[in-house]
């Protein structure tokens, strides 16, 4: 697959975010693409070490600046960011980027991931402010 380098800002649900953040990998929608997905594939799971999973609309998943990044602008991840591979979803908070993927699902349903299961909003959007649900 292609590499990408990408600049994107990155928010954390906590109200801190950092700017202009160098990433390095490829397109997930490249990956889904070589999958050859079937039209029933609406959202994508991307499961993690020690079961951490976290839910994406296909929509979401197809934008440009979502990446499986493997790099940063100083280099390889660092094992405490994500080393060998992290989801980097720039226009969510940063729970949905998801540290040490495993494996990406694509699914017809939508399933609540490690966060949204607890109380986190599902789409969390942060341009919306949407960190909690209304559930």
């Amino acid at each position: 697959m292609p590499a990408v380098d990408t600049i994107s800002d990155f928010h954390c649900v906590t109200t801190w975010s950092v700017l202009n953040v160098r990433w390095v990998g490829v397109r997930l929608k490249d990956v889904l693409v070589a999958s050859e997905p079937t039209t029933e594939a609406r959202f994508i799971i991307a499961h993690c070490e020690q079961g951490y999973t976290t839910n994406l609309p296909i929509e979401d998943a197809n934008r440009n600046d979502v990446l499986l990044a493997y790099g940063t602008g100083s280099g390889f991840l660092e094992p405490e960011h994500g080393f060998p591979l992290r989801l980097v979803v720039p226009h969510r908070y940063a729970w949905k980027s998801a540290k040490w993927v495993r494996g990406i699902e694509l699914t017809a349903e939508d399933r609540p991931g490690f966060w949204e299961a607890r109380g986190y909003h599902n789409e969390g959007d942060p341009w919306k402010e949407e960190r909690y649900s209304e559930r």
